[in-house]
């Protein structure tokens, strides 16, 4: 499981013309699923986020979490993160989960979100055409893979 973390000002998923999650400060999550993905992945990487120190204390030093200043967050499926592009021009997405494993995978990832944050998760839908958008805050952009927890 593989995210890409961004602590945005605000962030917005918009399909067919109409908003579906909107926040101020926080966390956009863009999240890609491969198919030997499974729970224990998604409570570290749940955990992980939740506790990233990426938010300014009263220093301004990167010493708080999303949880510690109550943030919100937005999780959009993103399969493209997953991506070869070691041959030719066209990326390919062969390592991305198809939708019947990602999907509950994917469902169970918000939930266990939602549960270490404390409150609700604002989501993107998988599968549909999504435009996102994003305030980037400092920017800070960090990717997380859960291969690779040592």
């Amino acid at each position: 499981m593989k995210a890409v973390i961004q602590r945005v000002s605000s962030a917005s998923v918009t399909i067919d013309n109409k908003k579906v999650a909107l926040i101020e400060s926080g966390l956009l999550i863009l999240l890609g699923i491969v198919d030997d993905d499974n729970y224990e992945d998604i409570k570290w990487l749940s955990n992980k986020i939740v506790n990233l120190r990426v938010f300014g204390d009263e220093n301004g030093v990167m010493n708080t979490s999303l949880k510690d200043i109550n943030g919100n967050a937005i999780v959009v499926s993103q399969f493209t993160l997953h991506a070869s592009t070691k041959k030719g021009n066209r990326p390919s997405y062969i390592k991305a989960a198809k939708p019947d494993v990602a999907i509950p995978l994917y469902e169970t990832f918000i939930n266990q979100l939602e549960k270490d944050l404390g409150k609700n998760v604002q989501t993107g839908k998988f599968g549909a055409d999504m435009k996102v958008e994003l305030l980037n805050d400092g920017p800070v952009t960090i990717i997380i893979d859960s291969k690779n927890k040592a």
